[in-house]
């Protein structure tokens, strides 16, 4: 959701990321700031993001983050799987009991 919300929106800060993420969810997913930032450090980890300091809309100094060509490369591949598993689970949920008419 992380890279999918850095791929659409351009680069963010923390608060912006979750907030967005919530408001897309319809408020479904709801994002503290210790769940947020700690998926923040490992995706720069793993180098699917970068950060650099900026100033935010309230004149604050923040970190944006923004995905990197790597990230790039790995969201389209959870894309990909989680595509398949929204079809499987589809496939699944539609199946009916035994001698049950459609």
């Amino acid at each position: 959701m992380v890279l999918q919300t850095l791929y659409t929106m351009g680069a963010l800060h923390g608060y912006g990321i979750a907030r967005r993420i919530e408001q897309v969810s319809g408020d479904q997913i709801l994002l503290n700031q210790g769940t947020i930032y700690a998926a923040l450090v490992r995706l720069q980890q793993k180098r699917w993001i970068s950060a650099e300091w900026g100033t935010s809309d309230n004149n604050r100094r923040a970190k944006y983050y923004s995905i990197t060509a790597r990230g790039r490369r790995q969201l389209a591949a959870d894309m990909a799987y989680w595509q398949r598993l929204a079809d499987v689970m589809s496939r699944v949920l539609a199946m009916r009991p035994a001698g049950e008419e459609r």
